[in-house]
């Protein structure tokens, strides 16, 4: 007998995707601890590296350089990963709490959410200028104002180590694209205070060098969009404008009810909070013993002694390790050029080779998050029935969509059924669902079952629903009821009450949304996540099938394409973190309101796992016409055609590419045969359809026509 999975028991949740729970996550990818589910939650799917940020600003690195990749990091790691903020945690229910979805409970969590800034307080900031965090706001909008023309003026208010770099790397970079420039570095006390004096001067001399005028003891009170205004009179000429002072602790945490230290969180030596289940690491926590300045050093080092401490305390062992920092630590400071200065132990040394070493520590430490260890497989065993290799394939089966069986396999086998006899009971023809007759009403009823293929519980629910939806809305029905059916891995009672309450309440609240009622359902234990539904939908009218299209319709699609090859190329690593939360938001975005605009179609489909070139063979095939398909009209997801032309591809695309007879293309081409997951609405409506895209993109979809129905039975022309 197959010996059975391990149980899952415990829940760690990782609160940011600050350095020290990147590092963590890196370490648990290499050892996780079985019976753990590991969770981490960040606002976006990349965190920032703030050491290259001034590299980034004098234009030395790319913007994408700075970014630790946080979904492939928790791909790596066995973990999922949350995309949204935190905005509370009760510890009396174990819960975090998340902005747009249900709590998230956990047995014992991590804080690393780094700080921010009171900039936005100054009046005008918000207005007019840019804190240098969040990264994204600040990258694009220095980006934008770096490439243009004319006479520059820029300003940065703070003139502390990170303040200077910023203002250096701003001269520099206007310089070099022959911009006049004046950027002011300002302090309302004394600059530079935190450095030792030696080292405090070569800054100064830096900044002189770049020239950036330090304007010191002096507050600003005001800014405008051209301006700064100073409490003593004087205006400053500022077309742009950041800063890099006042940071603070984040605001949700002062209704957490954990010890703080001016709204930071105070921990012992072993990185334990108040409360012994919640530990904090990096700049977000006080280290109450051992008080030290906010710096990345000090996150980079805790991350191996978080690591031990958190895995004790989810094994129930009381054997803590102490962080012990250091007292001086190397301080290296970019200074616009490629050239840095280094203090420590009283010496102060700047040039290009200080430049070559910091930019070897900062692209050494990336690379510990690019560079990831490849995990194999096990071996198969010495002896096993033949075909295992080719049933096996050569890569993980995908989930969702991906991983059904092609259609040819499926029409065979459906073919072996007799046809309904009932007379209240009809199957249509080519579509996923039936129709029943029920007292005079006519009613839809369809099922869907997607294994899952994201670790988070909550969006693998919500991207099932609205992929079972798919077949009630392309009918033009009005969702009514449905019940589910749920696979959960195994894992101990409270986890299981957690899991099926985040997917419980996800599924319900999308069907509320559209009217419908989730009325029961059935659950049970396996090797991994699968949610299935079975829904009904009540049509007013005849119900919209594939049968009806009619040469001449356009051809409408309501959702980009390129889920499959996005989540397959996730699978293995091989997807950007942004391009995923891109394929996710799609996924996860309801259609009924699309469906209603639909209405008036002759045909319509949702796009799922024959891809889009097999759905529309399928209304060809039922409907007796045949049709053009541009192409280059079709919409792609983010990344889609890179992660084709790279040679990624869902498990069921080779199936899908098989069963329709055109020829190999290219990697956009390739795409129209990618199995789609709660893909968009494909319409053959009548008529001129621009005023049916205007509605739809009005609402909110980012509709396109693509196409026409033609006269050639049963041949589908790309062109």
């Amino acid at each position: 007998m197959r010996a059975p999975s391990l149980p899952l028991t415990r829940d760690l949740i990782l609160v940011g995707g600050g350095h020290s729970h990147a590092l963590l996550l890196r370490m648990w990818g290499m050892k996780p601890l079985p019976g753990a589910r590991l969770t981490v939650i960040n606002p976006g799917p990349t965190a920032p590296y703030s050491g290259m940020l001034p590299g980034f600003v004098a234009g030395h690195y790319a913007r994408d350089e700075l970014d630790i990749d946080l979904v492939k990091l928790a791909r790596f790691a066995g973990a999922r990963v949350i995309l949204g903020a935190v905005t509370g945690i009760d510890r009396t229910a174990r819960q975090v709490r998340v902005a747009g979805r249900a709590p998230i409970g956990f047995d014992v969590a991590s804080v690393n959410i780094g700080v921010t800034s009171t900039m936005p307080d100054l009046p005008g900031f918000a207005e007019h200028a840019l804190p240098a965090k969040p990264l994204g706001p600040f990258a694009s909008g220095w980006a934008a104002y770096r490439d243009g023309s004319g006479t520059a003026s820029a300003a940065v208010i703070g003139g502390g180590v990170a303040g200077a770099e910023l203002a250096c790397a701003m001269a520099f970079a206007l310089r070099q694209r022959g911009r006049p420039a004046q950027v002011h570095l300002i302090e309302r006390a004394t600059a530079l205070a935190a450095l030792r004096p030696r080292t405090a001067a070569k800054l100064r001399n830096a900044l002189a060098a770049q020239g950036v005028t330090l304007i010191e003891t002096a507050e600003v009170t005001e800014i405008t969009a051209r301006s700064l205004r100073l409490a003593d009179g004087r205006e400053i000429a500022a077309d742009f404008v950041t800063g890099a002072a006042g940071a603070r602790a984040q605001g949700w945490l002062q209704e957490s009810g954990l010890d703080l230290q001016d709204g930071f969180i105070k921990v012992a030596p072993t990185l334990q909070s108040s409360d012994p289940a919640i530990f904090a690491a990096g700049d977000c926590a006080h280290l109450t013993e051992t008080p030290r300045p906010k710096a990345g050093v000090f996150a980079v080092r805790e991350a191996p002694i978080l690591l031990h401490n958190l895995r004790a305390a989810l094994e129930g062992r009381d054997t803590l390790r102490c962080y012990r920092p250091q007292r001086d630590y190397l301080k290296l400071i970019s200074l616009g050029r490629k050239s840095a200065l280094a203090d420590k132990a009283g010496l102060a040394l700047s040039g290009p080779l200080m430049w070559r070493w910091k930019d070897h520590i900062d692209r050494s430490f990336m690379r510990k998050f690019q560079e990831l260890p490849a995990m194999t497989p096990p071996p198969l065993p010495a002896h096993h029935a033949a075909g295992m290799e080719e049933a096996l394939g050569s890569k993980p089966m995908c989930g969702g969509c991906g991983a059904k069986v092609g259609r040819d396999a499926l029409a065979s086998a459906l073919s072996t059924l007799p046809a309904p006899i009932r007379a209240d009971v009809t199957a249509l023809p080519g579509d996923d669902a039936a129709l029943l007759l029920t007292g005079g009403a006519r009613q839809v009823m369809t099922v869907d079952h997607l294994r899952a293929f994201v670790e988070d519980p909550e969006v693998m629910a919500r991207i099932t629903c609205i992929h079972a939806l798919g077949d009630i809305w392309a009918m033009g029905a009005a969702p009514q009821a449905a019940v589910a059916s749920l696979t959960l891995p195994r894992m101990s009672e409270p986890l299981a009450e957690r899991t099926l309450t985040e997917c419980l309440g996800a599924i319900t609240g999308i069907l509320r949304a559209e009217g419908a009622e989730l009325v029961g359902g059935h659950s049970a234990m396996g090797d991994e996540l699968s949610i299935g539904l079975t829904i009904t939908g009540l049509c007013a009218r005849t119900p919209i099938t594939l049968g009806g299209a009619r040469p001449g319709d356009r051809l409408i699609l309501t959702k980009p394409i390129g889920t499959g090859v996005i989540m397959a190329a996730e699978m293995a690593g091989a997807a950007r973190g942004d391009w995923v939360a891109q394929a996710l938001r799609h996924m996860t975005t309801p259609q009924g309101t699309a469906a209603r605009l639909l209405g008036h179609a002759h045909a319509m489909t949702d796009v799922t796992g024959f891809g889009l070139a097999g759905h529309l063979l399928n209304i060809c095939n039922t409907s007796g016409v045949g049709a053009q398909l541009e192409v280059g009209k079709v919409p792609l997801l983010p990344g889609a055609e890179a992660l084709s032309a790279a040679g990624h591809a869902s498990t069921l695309y080779p199936k899908n590419r098989a069963a329709l007879p055109f020829q190999p293309l290219g990697p956009k081409e390739d795409l129209m045969f990618d199995p789609q997951t709660a893909g968009g609405l494909l319409a053959a409506v009548p008529g001129d359809a621009a005023d049916t895209l205007a509605q739809l993109r009005a609402a909110g979809f980012p509709a396109v026509e693509i196409g026409a129905i033609t006269d050639r039975s049963g041949q589908i022309d790309m062109v």
